[in-house]
C-alpha cells in the first residue's frame, strides 16, 4: 500500500468533521466535500471550535491550531484526487454507492475507498465498482476526534494487503483498530443496539423514566445514558440503523425499532441537532 499523504473526506456532517480533524491533526493534507458548500464552512468552523477547547485545556497551541485548520480544504467531488477517501454520509446503500462511482471516475485504481458505514455491508458498498478489492470500511465514532476506536472491516473483495495498512494508518493517528468481519452493525453497533432499544422497552413499560435510566447506567460505568448517547448520535440515525439492523437479521424480534423512536423522528426531535430530542439542548 502506498504511503496516504493526501485524504479525502465526503461529508461535512459531525462524523466528517471529525474525521477531516482527526486526519488534519496527524498532519494529512484534508480535502473537504460536501453536497452543500455552506455545510462545508461550517465544518470548518466547528474543528477550529472542537480545537479552541483543546486550547483552552493546554493540550494545543493556537499556532497548532492554524497548521491543522490550513491542512483542510473544501473541494468538489471531482476535485477528491487522492490516496485514501473516506465517506462519511447518509446510511443510505445507493448514495454511497453513487458516491464511489464518481470517484471512481477521478481517482487511479490504487486509491483506497473507506467507509465510515455503521451498518452496511461493505461488500454492497463496492459491489458496482470496476475495482471492488479497493472497498474497505473505516467506522469511527462519535465524537470522532476523542473516541478512540476504529472498526477496520475487510469485505468479500477487499485485498487483505489494505487491511494492514489501514491498521497502522489508524494508529497512527492516535486511534485503536479493531478488525471486523463484514457483518451488519460489525462489533460495536450490533451489541450497542441492545443497550438503546431495551432502555426503550424499559420506557415504554413504564419500568423507569429517562433520566433515571440515564443515571443508572452512568452509574454502573458507561459514560452516557441511553438516552443521551441516542440524542448526541441523532435519532433519525439510530432509528435508521435499528431498521437496517432488524432487516439484515431477518426480522429478529430483538432488533425491532422501538415506536418511541419512530415517534420521535415522525415529530423532528432528533437529538442536539435540533435542540430537542429525548433532552432539551440550547441551540448553538
Amino acid at each position: 500500500m502506498n504511503s496516504l499523504n493526501k485524504i479525502g473526506v465526503v461529508g461535512a456532517g459531525a462524523m466528517g468533521q471529525g474525521i477531516a480533524q482527526v486526519c488534519a491533526a496527524a498532519g494529512h493534507e484534508v480535502l473537504f466535500n460536501d453536497v452543500d458548500l455552506r455545510a462545508i464552512e461550517r465544518g470548518i468552523k466547528s474543528i477550529g471550535k472542537n480545537l479552541d477547547q483543546a486550547i483552552a485545556k493546554g493540550k494545543l497551541s493556537p499556532e497548532g491550531k492554524q497548521e491543522i485548520i490550513s491542512r483542510i480544504k473544501p473541494a468538489t467531488l471531482q476535485e477528491l484526487c487522492v490516496d485514501l477517501v473516506i465517506e462519511a454520509v447518509v446510511e443510505k446503500l445507493e448514495v454511497k454507492q453513487a458516491i464511489f462511482s464518481e470517484l471512481e471516475k477521478v481517482n487511479p485504481p490504487s486509491t483506497i475507498f473507506a467507509s465510515n458505514t455503521s451498518s452496511l455491508s461493505i461488500t454492497s458498498i463496492g459491489s458496482r465498482l470496476s475495482h471492488p478489492s479497493r472497498m474497505v470500511g473505516l467506522h469511527f465514532f462519535n465524537p470522532a476526534h476523542l473516541m478512540k476506536l476504529v472498526e477496520v472491516i475487510s469485505g468479500n473483495e477487499t485485498d487483505q494487503r489494505l487491511i494492514e495498512g489501514l491498521v497502522r494508518f489508524v494508529e497512527e493517528l492516535g486511534k485503536t483498530p479493531v478488525v471486523v468481519k463484514d457483518s451488519p452493525g460489525f462489533i460495536v453497533n450490533r451489541v450497542a443496539r441492545h443497550y438503546y432499544l431495551e432502555s426503550l422497552k424499559m420506557l415504554e413499560q413504564k419500568a423507569a423514566d429517562i433520566g433515571t435510566i440515564d443515571a443508572l447506567l452512568k452509574s454502573a460505568g458507561f459514560k452516557l445514558g441511553p438516552f443521551e448517547l441516542m440524542d448526541l448520535i441523532g435519532n433519525d440515525v439510530n432509528l435508521e440503523v435499528s431498521r437496517l439492523m432488524y432487516n439484515a437479521f431477518d426480522k429478529t424480534p430483538r432488533f425491532k425499532p422501538n415506536p418511541i423512536q419512530e415517534e420521535k423522528v415522525r415529530q423532528g426531535l432528533l437529538g442536539k441537532k435540533t435542540g430537542q430530542g429525548y433532552y432539551h439542548y440550547e441551540k448553538k
